[in-house]
């Protein structure tokens, strides 16, 4: 588990229910089921018109992952590109074909399989860098969907706002139902900014930066490859790739 994300919600939430409750609220009073239909309903079925299914769905699966910790081992990755190279160095590049079964990661695996088939350097470097981008360029998506539930919810929740004193308005005649209809425009605002402020918005910064360390990983294989490919020393190599792991170690990178 991701504690900081569980942490920042916990700590989030909590300050904001123990400030209510300093002042004296109650949290029933912040329990408003028409409120919450109203914005997170709205919420999703704006977003469901923003975006395609199979992108909204995406998101979830991606925004589950924000909860899971799973660090990039940049370390290891490189390691094993070093090693490689030694290989490569020692008995050809050919050589590298019985250990592309032995390499779980799948990027890592194709990498390798273009220098053992030959391809040519420039080419492959266009291939990788490209799928590199694709695949950047795809799961941002994910991130884009959670930044648009963030701009929907507030103007979502002022809408239900206005619904609920437009329910008042209706109701002036009725002192009984002036207190529940405030409620509900007030709490609706309430869940429109907070779900926006403590979830999406968050969610998608967090994403964005693990994007960001899946896809510095990934060139960081594609160099090393790259150099395998053109004979670089492995020490060359080790001293290469140091930039990528100083910078995963001094950042505490983690992937998706």
């Amino acid at each position: 588990m991701d504690f900081a994300t569980l942490l920042g919600l916990a700590v989030a939430v909590g300050a904001i229910l123990g400030g209510n409750a300093l002042e004296g609220g109650h949290f029933a009073s912040l329990v408003q089921v028409t409120a919450a239909v109203i914005v997170f309903g709205g919420t999703a079925g704006a977003t469901l018109v923003a975006y395609p299914l199979r992108d909204c769905l995406r998101a979830l699966k991606m925004g589950g992952s924000a909860f899971r910790e799973r660090r990039a081992d940049f370390a290891g990755t490189a390691a094993t590109l070093v090693e490689l190279a030694g290989v490569a160095r020692r008995d050809g590049v050919l050589a590298l074909e019985s250990r592309l079964s032995g390499l779980g990661d799948a990027f890592l695996r194709r990498s390798v399989g273009y220098v053992v088939d030959g391809v040519d350097a420039a080419a492959a470097r266009d291939m990788l860098e490209a799928e590199i981008r694709s695949d950047h360029a795809e799961s941002t998506v994910g991130v884009r969907v959670f930044e648009s539930a963030g701009g929907f919810s507030p103007t979502i929740g002022i809408l239900g706002a206005v619904l609920g004193l437009i329910h008042v308005m209706n109701n002036l005649n009725d002192p009984g139902k002036l207190g529940p209809g405030i409620a509900v425009a007030f709490v609706a605002t309430v869940y429109g900014v907070g779900s926006a402020n403590l979830v999406f918005l968050p969610l998608a910064s967090k994403l964005k930066r693990r994007l960001a360390v899946e896809r510095d990983r990934k060139t960081m294989i594609a160099e090393g490859v790259l150099s395998i490919q053109e004979g670089v020393n492995p020490r060359v190599l080790e001293a290469k790739l140091s930039a990528y792991t100083g910078l995963a170690d001094r950042d505490g990178a983690h992937g998706r």
